[in-house]
């Protein structure tokens, strides 16, 4: 792709002339106001707001349950060790793919300005699972190379990342083209919806779980963190992902729709899958066939927000969840942090 320009000129740019993609040289990346995109700024303002480290949670009472060998069964151990390693590597993809992929392609300014704040969180994410399996004295090799061992994991990460190296090959041109839209549309739906959407959220119920037993604490609340993060993430991105298609909507094809219903619910499929591998079997009052419902549940509400129809008809089992999701509600789940953290004033619940 080749590099932006600018040139000298005493034209102002006004906000009607702002595009999410395909800008050129007359309305340039440099130029954050006027802003046109509101919805994006305002994404901006709220990771701000959430902002938080994972070295500021204490793990002791983490660490001395995870030394107690009757603290946790065998199963209970292999679904954290699970989770923690999908998470351990899944947080480095995202944010390769928003740097390497998204952020190359979207030269709308405030839009960009989320961009970056997001990489920042994936960074964030990606400290939070090193210190939670150094923490715990986790095998850090097995941890970090658990993508490419277990087979349930490495084929989540292959599917949601499948359009990554398209878009790296594109250069600016291919993106005026239906074609090179569509991809990159796809991309962003398997780094957004599929993985930050959909894969995430077996992990974030089953952690949560714990949680809710007085449980791994310290991994349970920078898991409600990442939550909130990830909540916002995938919510940027769908409205990122409808703006261009509005404004492109020639690429929204019956063809194309059909393509991504099925992207979205092959990723279904292999969400069952890991979650099988994951809960071979129940701990927690959680099951298979729970978490596979909730995923489900999601799946329809992701394909809605998409305006795509809904196919799975599922209802939520885990009506707790929604709670600590909705960003809107004015409440405070966490023990410590939220009241205590500088920036916490700014939150909304």
């Amino acid at each position: 792709m080749s590099k932006q320009s600018f040139f000298m000129t005493n034209q102002r740019i006004s906000a009607d002339d702002k595009r999410i993609i395909n800008n050129g040289r007359t309305v340039d990346c440099n130029q954050l106001v006027p802003i046109k995109y509101r919805w994006a700024w305002n994404f901006y303002l709220d990771g701000c707001a959430n902002h938080w480290m994972p070295t500021e949670i204490s793990m002791q009472r983490d660490i001395e349950q995870w030394k107690n060998p009757d603290a946790f069964t065998d199963d209970e151990r292999h679904v954290i060790k699970r989770v923690l390693g999908f998470f351990a590597t899944a947080e480095t993809l995202v944010g390769n793919n928003l740097v390497l992929a998204v952020y190359r392609c979207v030269d709308n300014p405030e839009c960009r300005q989320y961009l970056l704040r997001q990489a920042f969180e994936e960074a964030i994410h990606v400290h939070a699972f090193q210190y939670i399996v150094q923490s715990l004295s986790l095998d850090e090799g097995e941890m970090f190379n658990m993508y490419r061992e277990v087979e349930a994991i490495y084929d989540k990460d292959e599917h949601a990342m499948s359009c990554t190296s398209s878009i790296l090959d594109m250069n600016i041109e291919d993106l005026k083209t239906t074609k090179g839209l569509q991809t990159f549309i796809k991309n962003c739906v398997g780094l957004y919806v599929i993985t930050e959407g959909i894969f995430f959220y077996g992990g974030f119920v089953t952690m949560l779980s714990f949680g809710r037993q007085n449980r791994i604490p310290g991994t349970v609340e920078q898991i409600q963190y990442i939550l909130r993060d990830e909540s916002i993430h995938m919510n940027f991105g769908i409205e990122l992902i409808n703006a261009i298609v509005d404004e492109n909507p020639k690429i929204w094809t019956d063809e194309f729709k059909a393509e991504i219903d099925t992207f979205i619910k092959s990723a279904v499929t292999l969400e069952k899958a890991y979650i099988k591998e994951c809960l071979p079997n129940g701990i927690l009052g959680l099951n298979c066939d729970l978490i596979e419902e909730y995923v489900q549940y999601l799946a329809d509400r992701r394909l809605e927000k998409l305006r795509l129809s809904a196919f799975y008809g599922s209802k939520n089992p885990f009506p707790w969840m929604s709670e600590i999701i909705d960003l809107k509600k004015e409440k405070n789940f966490f023990e410590t942090r939220v009241t205590e953290y500088q920036t916490g004033g700014a939150l909304e619940w």
